[in-house]
């Protein structure tokens, strides 16, 4: 997370939406990259959830950006 928040500071972009977009993606890189093939930890099954407002949230984001886009009659 701070390399995301240092990288975005370089760029001049450092916003809340791309802080968390970047931060949702490592989390769910991390989380491929550390899953068990046998077992399933109880917490591991916790973490659905997790991930799961995430993707809401993102999903919020990505409809925000979108109707910024828009022209302002078409939706």
């Amino acid at each position: 997370m701070l390399a995301s928040i240092l990288a975005l500071a370089a760029l001049g972009s450092l916003t809340l939406e791309l802080f968390f977009v970047l931060s949702l993606i490592g989390l769910l890189v991390i989380v491929e990259l550390t899953a068990p093939f046998n077992v399933t930890p109880r917490w591991r099954r916790r973490l659905k959830w997790f991930i799961a407002l995430g993707l809401v949230v993102f999903g919020i984001i990505v409809v925000r950006r979108i109707l910024a886009i828009l022209p302002p009659g078409v939706f």
